[in-house]
């Protein structure tokens, strides 16, 4: 007479499938490559390009202890990207900086940050009467220039231009310059900044922020 045979237990079986899943796992862990190591030489070809050394401020003014030179792909590296240490040194930066982040010409006061200035627009430099706003924004944000005017009492308050690219911005805790205290740079039209010059000479203007 023959025997039956006692059906397998739901729980053995699971643990058999699970046994088989783990063997494959590290099967393909043991024929997958190694990672490189930590130094070790950038696959391809590379280019030059410095980086900041630490954290940086808006305004900073550059020396050789805040950047260092570093090697990226060739199809890594930003457009504009600065390649010589000794070329930046007194320069000033329009945006805060992360330490390894690679330093180009639009982070920079000069040609390069100009040129982010959109098609019939210009660079306007506005002074702000709260320099603690002013502390707040970073190059890129967009505002709303308010203007205040009239009796202390009763002011006036108008709204001289609007999402406003901010293009450089003081730098926080107290490390921007005297002369840079509350002061911003603001891409508009040509007639915003004359309304903007008229305004600041008239009372005082603060912002309000918007969406980048």
């Amino acid at each position: 007479m023959p025997r039956l045979r006692r059906p397998r237990s739901p729980v053995r079986l699971l643990r058999q499938v699970a046994a088989a899943g783990l063997a494959c796992l590290a099967l393909l862990l043991a024929l997958r490559p190694p990672a490189p190591a930590a130094g070790a030489p950038i696959a391809g070809p590379t280019v030059p390009v410095v980086v900041a050394a630490a954290d940086l401020a808006a305004g900073q003014v550059l020396t050789a202890d805040d950047v260092r030179p570093e090697q990226l792909p060739a199809d890594r590296a930003p457009d504009g990207v600065s390649t010589d240490p000794a070329e930046l040194a007194g320069r000033v930066l329009a945006a805060p900086l992360r330490a390894g982040e690679p330093i180009t010409d639009v982070r920079l006061v000069g040609p390069g940050l100009w040129a982010a200035v959109p098609d019939g627009q210009v660079a306007a430099p506005v002074r702000l009467a709260d320099l603690a706003v002013a502390t707040l924004l970073r190059a890129g944000d967009r505002v709303d220039v308010l203007a205040a005017a009239g009796e202390v009492a009763a002011p006036s308050v108008e709204v001289v231009a609007s999402r406003a690219l901010v293009l450089t911005a003081p730098a926080p805790d107290g490390q921007a310059g005297a002369g840079d205290a509350g002061l911003l740079v603001l891409a508009v039209p040509p007639d915003t900044a004359a309304a903007l010059a008229a305004a600041a000479a008239a009372g005082s203007l603060t912002v309000t922020l918007g969406r980048p």
